[in-house]
């Protein structure tokens, strides 16, 4: 009977490097797409301004500063040594961004949803008002009609204005706006109607993505960058300390199998200092009889020990070393 073996689910651990990296990808993903969204809330805001001359709108704000937020982000992300305080001045001016985003787009909704009627623009029942000089400052008297009653109202050039929002018996009440300066017509009005509800809808889109890249980047500048590992090269010697033989050897310099050839050892030639006096020369012996075999060998060696040390003389070692040792230095 077989039994299948399942292999069990392990949980892949991301290597710090990898992780890094990741993270900071999502960051940068979230802050040029931040950056991109602000520029067209400005864009729209500033559209929406011009738009008319004595409408207020205030969508243009959150742009700017949402704006320049993401661009601190973008900056700090890039950055290795101050990026943490970058990416923290990014935070604070990213959710000021965010403040003014929420209470624009509560602005403009009311605006556009409570001060401007566009029905009597949709069914052409405004007037449009143009003398001709586009910087006319002065105002004209218009008629202008509404239930069953008769007024003049003072308007200036480049003027839209309705007559069904105007009420002749109290001209001081008005509910929505009833003239619109700085058009070139009432079309302008409608478009500015339209562009009101997109810089609301704009302004909620950056609300919420300014939220998610505050958080990203509040997450991404406490992930310090993994160090850089340099190739792997060969270890280094070991160095081996023998303090019976006061040497050092050194076992990854010289191979164990390399042979070296062995030399005799010989009697070295004593040096000795400048200052020493050599004996003068003794006078020459008289002729005697041939020496033994014998007293031959054991000539050289009493030649050798007629040498007498000095007391500043080098110590001689008689013991030998391996091919990869040295000698101790020599004691003065």
């Amino acid at each position: 009977m077989q039994q299948s073996t399942v292999p069990p689910t392990a949980t892949t651990v991301l290597d710090p490097a990898e992780q890094f990296v990741k993270r900071r990808r999502t960051a940068l993903w979230f802050t040029v797409s931040l950056l991109l969204l602000s520029v067209v809330i400005l864009v729209v805001g500033l559209v929406s301004a011009t738009r008319t001359g004595n409408v207020a709108v205030a969508g243009h704000y959150p742009g700017i500063i949402l704006s320049f937020g993401s661009f601190l982000g973008i900056v700090g992300i890039n950055l290795v040594e101050n990026r943490r305080p970058m990416l923290v001045s990014s935070i604070i001016f990213v959710s000021i961004g965010v403040v003014a985003a929420f209470f624009c787009a509560i602005v403009n909704g009311i605006i556009a949803a409570e001060f401007i009627d566009r029905r009597p623009l949709l069914e052409n029942r405004c007037e449009f008002y143009s003398s001709g000089y586009a910087y006319d400052n002065y105002y004209t008297e218009v008629t202008c009609y509404s239930f069953n009653s008769k007024c003049k109202i003072r308007v200036k050039t480049n003027t839209c204005y309705c007559c069904d929002l105007h009420s002749c018996e109290s001209p001081d009440d008005h509910s929505h706006y009833y003239e619109y300066t700085g058009v070139n017509s009432c079309s302008d009005v409608v478009h500015l109607y339209r562009l009101l509800w997109s810089s609301v809808v704009l302004n909620i889109l950056g609300l919420l993505l300014g939220i998610l890249t505050a958080a990203v980047l509040g997450a991404f500048k406490d992930i310090s960058p993994a160090p850089q590992t340099s190739p792997s090269l060969a270890p280094p010697p070991h160095i081996l300390y023998n303090p019976t033989q006061h040497m050092l050897t050194y076992a990854g310099f010289c191979p164990s199998n390399q042979a070296l050839p062995a030399y005799p050892n010989y009697p070295l030639p004593m040096q000795h200092h400048g200052n020493y006096q050599p004996p003068p020369p003794a006078a020459p012996p008289a002729p005697e009889a041939p020496a033994s075999p014998s007293e031959e060998s054991q000539a050289p060696s009493q030649a050798s020990s007629s040498y007498m040390l000095t007391p500043n003389a080098p110590v001689l070692y008689g013991m030998s070393y391996g091919p990869c040792e040295k000698p101790p230095p020599y004691a003065c």
